[in-house]
Formats: structure tokens, C-alpha cells, sequence
């Protein structure tokens, strides 16, 4: 049915359009006016009746057409250009008892002055206060946090011009694996500080470790690792499913002054090989298979024929592996001797300089090669602050985020959960049915962070119908652009607890706009700049755009973020980051390639990449890369060009290759086979995931007089050619 006012509601509209019976139609619509009535008559709905009706009369067991009647009703009549229409309103009683409420309850006077009246009110100025007093903002947050440092810093930020933003922590020594296994207000010995199920056992309690427990398992690697005889600081490689047993070897790296290289399990052989290169991995650590149900993936195999260096392997079931190990490879087990066994279960961190290398990730540019950046120790605590502030962890929360270490939000979820005191929830199988849905509620997840195509799946499914979410106090999402349908059906899961949208990038170590526990939220939109960030969108001549204006164009970020990258291993950072940027305030900005959306009300929306980088289900690759693919497919193409085009009702971006052939004449048949053979390379040579929704041919593709390709122009052609002919 089209959406109709709250008003033009009626008993049997409700039955027609949800689908629910006549009886309990009746019951809902009288609900429904009775919540009118006590918003003193309001007809047309707005935020108040939202508010009430998602509180009141909504549960997760209802049609959730009704749910959407309700909400579209509500703000029906919203005039055009009007700010995104609130989903979740914040109240003063839970905003007090947020991480930054409780922060503002004691010291908001003192922050902010006299102008300081509650957390709600003031929660816009503690933003803007923590970019302009990044030394008493960080001061705190170090406080509540318990971030200890073996040698403290001489100042928060440092003018300093071989840094654009300046110098964070000058003269620090930590260790923030160190600090994660510390304890302190937040965790002592008996603290659970991970829960966990293997795929399989839905019905079996959750396993649970303490942070004792935790600790002495990564001492005994950080042991076993010492006897390999690398130099310290060399780099250990991690191939695996985000397990127990991984968090345990990523921990124990950082612990023993080792830096990781993060590599997604996904990864085929010729991606795993470009990794350890450029990382110049000393070592790796893998399973000889992935479990998912019944299947065994291989992924050992995968490391051999990436010619990696020695490998200590895992076995998925037992203690027997299914092939025999190279001879420079190391079991599971024969590595665990290797600790000396008088001191297996304890060892002392080695403090390190805060820029120090603790981990190597990799983000796509739009060079082919992946960009090699690395984590310091200070970037941990970065991920940690944002997860505080934003998504409100606290001391005894279970955080779960379906992930994988080779990707950004596997050592966010680690950190974010350790250095603030909770739980990390880990489910080593697909987080897409049932059985993981079970583990949310088993596990008594309080954040439960998403991407949006993992909430389709739930969605299209129905997997959670008939479980209890009720312990969640937030989402939150990123990686991809969300839809309004999809959000606000997961909100309804949990009572309508709200999304906190997350975006930042690996090379900035979290997010540099988000939501807030303490703003209204607006479904597929954010709420704020991070703290410790300012944005800027650029129109299309590259100007600023004025401050609270509306309007759309490339992102730039202030420069100076905590915890962002100083360096890449394989590129030049300035002239990726900042090289022909905008100077403000005699600094100049940092490119991120984003193009958003500043809205009314100071909202914010995502709108996919604005230079030749695409998000391929929260994995962003470079279009030259998919390209490289797609070119040798077929000895009839010329060239291609690979653009990430969102889809007409919105959404992550979908995968259209454009295709110029050697002769023009070619058929639709041979269109659908091209597209089946370009999904099957990609998804050998890139990445499984990967799946070309569409397959265009042009006889040319748009390019600039100095002949490099417009990829911009052609995602604006496809874009209206699927308007037309709904690719």
C-alpha cells in the first residue's frame, strides 16, 4: 500500500497491508489512537508520535510491514529539505549514564565552562571541544580509560612540520596489547573478556575466558614466538578466522614486540603472496581449513602456493592435520613447546615508542597495489576512544562484530573491547543464518555491529523471528551505505535500540563521523563528526564549503586526527593524503575520497567513493584491480572499466564493468557469459566475495584530454542507464 498519515489509518488497513488478523488489527489500531490522544491530539504524527509508537506499540514478534506503516506515517508529510526524520531519540536519564555523559555530569563545568547545562544539550560543544583542546580532551580520555604509558609523553600534540596534523605523544612508551591484558578499574583476574561458539554447537553454552585466563595464553605465544630467533620488530603474518585462538596470536605479536601483517581469510594466493612482500613477513600463522557447516575451505594450501615463509599451522579439528607440512612449517602443538617451560604463562611487555609499528594493514588505491598501512600503538587507543564515546562500551558490555583480522574492525572490535573493560563476542562460522543470530542472544550481546548486507541476509531470511536481542543497547554499522527499510527492520529486533553509523577508513585507525547515544539518530545517516575530527566538504571546484551548510561534495578531513596514519610502507603518505589539498587555517586538509552529503539539521550521508576506489561489501578495492581481471578474460575485450554504482532504492555499491570490445558486434548471450566468466576470475584472483551485478558495452569510454579514464563521468552514465533500464 502507498503510506498514509497516522490519521488515514484504519483497523483493515492494517489487516490488508501487514497481514495480521482482524482481531489483533483492531487491538493495534486502538493502540494507535490511544497514543494520539496522549500527544494531545496530533494527527499527522512527527517525532513525538514516533517516539511513543516505536516505545509503546511496536515488538519484534509484528509484521514488519506494520512497523514500516508506522514509521512512514509518522513522517509522511515531512516537507522536502527538512532534516533526515529521527528513528531513536536519546532521554536524560540513560544519556547520564553513557561514558560521556557520566564525563560531562562531573566535569562539564569545567570543559565547557559556564555555558555547560546537560549532556544532551552540550554533547554538539564537547565535539568542537575536543578539536580545539586536544590536550585536555585527550588528557581525560587517556583517565577514563586507564591507558597506562611505561614512559609518559611530554604533551598530547606537538607542532611539528615533517607531520601536517602534528606529533601525538611525543617522548610515549606503551605496549597497547600490554595495556589491553592490564588490569584496572575496568577488568580484574576473573573479568570474562571473551565469549565464543563454534558453528555447530548452537545449542551448547557460549565457552567464556577470563582475563587471567587470556593472559596466560597469550604469554605462552609471545614465548613460543621468542624462540623462532626473529629480531624484534620483524612482522608475523595472520591468515585465519577471527577465533579465540587468532585474538590470542594477534595479542600475543604486539605483546612480544612483533608487528602484525593482517591478511583476510577470503584472500586467494596471489593477494596473500603481495602482502607478505611488501610487510617482508618473517613468519605466518594459518589454519589448514575453514568450517563452515559441513564444508572445509582450504586455506594452508592457500599459503603455500603464496610461497609464504614458515608457517605455524592450526589444525580446524583435533589435533591431525589432512596433509603432511612443509618442512620449514610448524604445527600448532610443536610451536607451543617451544615455550621455555618455567616462565610459559607469563612474560613482560615490550614497551615501545608510541609510534612504533604494531600492526600492517592494507587498504586498496586506485594504483592496483594495495597501500600498506601501519597501526602504531597509538592508533588502538584511537579505535578504543571512538568505541567509548560513540558506541558507549563500558566495563562488563559484550561486543560482537562479525569481522576477520585482515580487515580494520578485527583489531577495532579487539581493542575496542579490552581497553574499555568488556567482553568481545566471537562465533567462528557464517554470521549470515540462525545459528549466529542464537548466539547474539546466548551470548548477551550488548553492541552488536553490522554491515549492511549482513542485515539483508537476516532480513531476507528471517533468521532472528522468535529470539531475544533485548540485552542490545546499540548497533552499530559501517563498512557499507545502509538503507532506511533494512536499518529500521533491525532496530525493531531490539525494541528500537538505536544505529550508530561509523565511517572512517584503516588508515585512520576508526571513524571520523559516527552517531551518539546522546543525539537524536536519523536512519542511514550520521550525527556528528567524531571526536577529535572536522569535516569539510568541498564543492566541485574544490573549495570549502561554507560551515553548517548544506550541500554535497568531495570529503576532506582536518589533519589533525589522533591515531591516523604518519606513513605507508609503499606509497608516499603526503602525496596520497595531502598533496593538492585545500589549506584552512593555515593547515592543510587530508583527502579521503568520500563523497558526502551535509544535510539539514547537520546530518551527514555517505554516497561512495569520489575517486576510482569502490566499497565492494565493506571491502574497498581499486577499479584498476578489478580491471587487470576482467581484461584477460577474453581475447575479443579491448578494455574495461569497473565502477561501483549504488543501486536505484539506495544501498552499498554494486559492480558494474563496462566492456568495449575489439568488434562491436556482440550478443546479449555473450554479454551473460562474459559476466559469468568475470565473476569466476575475480572471485579466483581478488576476492570470493566479489560479484559483477552488471555488464555494460560502450564503444568508448569517457576520458580527459590527457587520456586517463573518467570513471566518474561513466558512474553517472550507468547511473542513469539503470534509471531507464533498471540494471
Amino acid at each position: 500500500m502507498a503510506h498514509v498519515s497516522l490519521d488515514e489509518i484504519t483497523p483493515e488497513k492494517i489487516s490488508v497491508a501487514a497481514g495480521i488478523p482482524s482481531g489483533e488489527a483492531e487491538a493495534l489500531h486502538a493502540g494507535l489512537r490511544r497514543v494520539l490522544r496522549e500527544l494531545h491530539g496530533s494527527r499527522g504524527g512527527g517525532p513525538d508520535a514516533w517516539r511513543s509508537i516505536s516505545r509503546e506499540l511496536l515488538n519484534p514478534d509484528l509484521p514488519f510491514a506494520f512497523h514500516q506503516m508506522m514509521y512512514y506515517g509518522c513522517y509522511r508529510d515531512r516537507p522536502s529539505g527538512a532534516p533526515p526524520p529521527p528513528a531513536w531519540f536519546p532521554d536524560e536519564d540513560s544519556a547520564g549514564l553513557t561514558n560521556i555523559g557520566q564525563v560531562l555530569e562531573r566535569r562539564g563545568k569545567e570543559l565547557l565552562g559556564s555555558k555547560y547545562q546537560d549532556p544532551i544539550s552540550n554533547f554538539s560543544d564537547l565535539q568542537k571541544f575536543s578539536v580545539s583542546n586536544p590536550e585536555a580532551y585527550w588528557k581525560m580520555v587517556f583517565e577514563e580509560m586507564c591507558i597506562s604509558f611505561s614512559v609518559p609523553p611530554s604533551c598530547i600534540l606537538r607542532e611539528d612540520s615533517s607531520f601536517p596534523g602534528g606529533q601525538w605523544l611525543p617522548g610515549a612508551y606503551m605496549n597497547s596489547a600490554g595495556n589491553c591484558l592490564s588490569l584496572s578499574d575496568k577488568r580484574g583476574p576473573d573479568s570474562v573478556v571473551v565469549v565464543w561458539r563454534d558453528e555447530g554447537s548452537d545449542s551448547l553454552p557460549v565457552n567464556q575466558m577470563t582475563l587471567k585466563e587470556l593472559k596466560e595464553q597469550v604469554c605462552l605465544v609471545a614465548n613460543a614466538l621468542d624462540m623462532l630467533g626473529l629480531a624484534k620488530g620483524s612482522s608475523v603474518a595472520i591468515d585465519m578466522p577471527m577465533t579465540v585462538t587468532a585474538v590470542i596470536i594477534y595479542l600475543a605479536i604486539v605483546l612480544a614486540g612483533y608487528v602484525v601483517v593482517s591478511i583476510a581469510d577470503s584472500f586467494a594466493p596471489t593477494e596473500i603472496s603481495t602482502r607478505l612482500k611488501i610487510s617482508n613477513a618473517k613468519a605466518i600463522f594459518t589454519q589448514d581449513y575453514i568450517i563452515r557447516g559441513d564444508k572445509e575451505l582450504p586455506l594452508y594450501s592457500r599459503v603455500i602456493d603464496a610461497h609464504a615463509p614458515t608457517a605455524i599451522v592450526i589444525p580446524s579439528r583435533g589435533s591431525a592435520f589432512s596433509r603432511k607440512l612443509r618442512d620449514v612449517d610448524i604445527s600448532w602443538h610443536d610451536f607451543l613447546e617451544k615455550a621455555e617451560y618455567s616462565k610459559a604463562y607469563e612474560y613482560t611487555a615490550v614497551e615501545q615508542p608510541v609510534e612504533a609499528f604494531s600492526n600492517i594493514l592494507f587498504s586498496s588505491g586506485t594504483t592496483g597495489e594495495p597501500k600498506a598501512i601501519p597501526w602504531t600503538h597509538a592508533t588502538p587507543v584511537k579505535a578504543a576512544a571512538d568505541a567509548w564515546s560513540h558506541m558507549d562500551i563500558q566495563k562488563g558490555d559484550v561486543v560482537a562484530w562479525p569481522t576477520n583480522l585482515g580487515w580494520m574492525m578485527g583489531p577495532w572490535l579487539v581493542y575496542a573491547a579490552l581497553l574499555n573493560g568488556a567482553s568481545m563476542a566471537l562465533y567462528n562460522g557464517s554470521p549470515l543464518g540462525s545459528g549466529f543470530a542464537k548466539f547474539v542472544q546466548d551470548a548477551k550481546v550488548t553492541m552488536l555491529g553490522v554491515v549492511p548486507s549482513i542485515v539483508r541476509a537476516w532480513k531476507n531470511t528471517n533468521c532472528t523471528a522468535g529470539l531475544n536481542w533485548s540485552t542490545i543497547r546499540c548497533f552499530s554499522s559501517t563498512g557499507e551505505a545502509s538503507t532506511v527499510d533494512e536499518y529500521l527492520w533491525l532496530m525493531g529486533r531490539a525494541h528500537y535500540k538505536p544505529v550508530i553509523e561509523y565511517c572512517g577508513g584503516t588508515e585512520i585507525g576508526g571513524g571520523f563521523v559516527s552517531g551518539s547515544l546522546l543525539q537524536p539518530q536519523a536512519v542511514a545517516a550520521f550525527s556528528t563528526p567524531a571526536m577529535g575530527c572536522t569535516l569539510f566538504i568541498l564543492d566541485s571546484n574544490g573549495s570549502i564549503l561554507p560551515d553548517n551548510t548544506v550541500g554535497i561534495g568531495e570529503l576532506a578531513l582536518g589533519p589533525s586526527m589522533f591515531g591516523a596514519s604518519t606513513v605507508l610502507l609503499n606509497a608516499n603518505h603526503y602525496d596520497i593524503y595531502f598533496k593538492g589539498m585545500p589549506i584552512w587555517n593555515g593547515k592543510i586538509l587530508r583527502r579521503h575520497g568520500d563523497e558526502f552529503e551535509r544535510t539539514a539539521g547537520g546530518y551527514y550521508r555517505a554516497h561512495g567513493r569520489a575517486d576510482d576506489t569502490m566499497n565492494l561489501g565493506g571491502i574497498k578495492v581499486s577499479s584498476i584491480e578489478i580491471e587487470r581481471v576482467c581484461n584477460g578474460v577474453d581475447d575479443a575485450i579491448l578494455e574495461t572499466a569497473a565502477v561501483g554504482v549504488p543501486p536505484l532504492g539506495g544501498g552499498p555499491e554494486q559492480l558494474v564493468v563496462a566492456v568495449v570490445f575489439k568488434d562491436q558486434r556482440v550478443s546479449g548471450k555473450d554479454i551473460d557469459q562474459l559476466k559469468k566468466a568475470f565473476n569466476t576470475s575475480l572471485q579466483k584472483k581478488l576476492n570470493p566475495l566479489f560479484r559483477v551485478a552488471s555488464v555494460v558495452t560502450v564503444p568508448l569510454l569517457p576520458r580527459t584530454a590527457s587520456n586517463k579514464v573518467m570513471r566518474r563521468v561513466l558512474r553517472q552514465q550507468i547511473s542513469q542507464l539503470s534509471q531507464q533500464a533498471k540494471i
